[in-house]
């Protein structure tokens, strides 16, 4: 998918003109990419303008499921099916079904408009919609220049570096189980985009 900032915007970040480093800087700028995605739970970019289709599979009785993409910009298409053997049915918006854009979620309404629960069962629900920005937003663009940085300068190597009787230490993120370590100041961007 998309990367979340080009060289470009890297180097004139950076300050850097020369392009002796450029095809590192760019599987770095990729890997980054994917990282920030993957901790994020959410593709930030890449389904602004492509479509995401996300089949759910509901276990309990529940009117309402949570899509994994954040901000929901369109939702194209509902769909719900009683059982694996049978057809989806195409809902209709306001009718059958209300999108909650506070909390990119879908409840399943009545035509009256009370709560009325999802069918069960595997695959039961399939939704077809576009989240995210149409670019990176900025804050978290520093960041990601950062964590860039971060990794091509090898900060995330050692926690402590000594030169010249000097000591240096590079501090990560601290406390939290399932920590990835990224450093304070990265992380807590970062969370601002997490999918809980």
């Amino acid at each position: 998918m998309a990367n979340l900032i080009t060289l470009t915007e890297y180097k004139v970040a950076e300050g850097l003109q020369s392009t002796k480093e450029d095809a590192k800087l760019e599987l770095t700028i990729t890997s980054v990419s994917q990282l920030v995605k993957t901790y994020c739970g959410n593709g930030i970019i890449d389904f602004f303008s492509v479509n995401k289709t996300e089949t759910l599979s509901i276990n309990w009785a529940s009117n309402i499921v949570q899509l994994t993409e954040s901000p929901v910009t369109t939702v194209n298409s509902v769909q719900e099916r009683d059982s694996l053997s049978s057809a989806y049915t195409t809902l209709v918006n306001n009718q059958d079904y209300y999108v909650d854009n506070a909390t990119d979620s879908i409840y399943r309404v009545s035509s009256s408009g009370s709560a009325r629960n999802w069918a069960n069962g595997p695959g039961s629900v399939k939704v077809v919609y576009n989240a995210g920005y149409e670019k990176c937003p900025e804050d978290l663009k520093l960041a990601v220049i950062d964590l860039i940085t971060y990794y091509h300068k090898d900060h995330h190597r050692t926690a402590r570096q000594t030169i010249a009787g000097a000591s240096r230490e590079n501090k990560t993120s601290s406390g939290s189980r399932n920590n990835p370590a990224f450093p304070d100041h990265i992380k807590r961007v970062l969370d601002l985009y997490k999918n809980f």
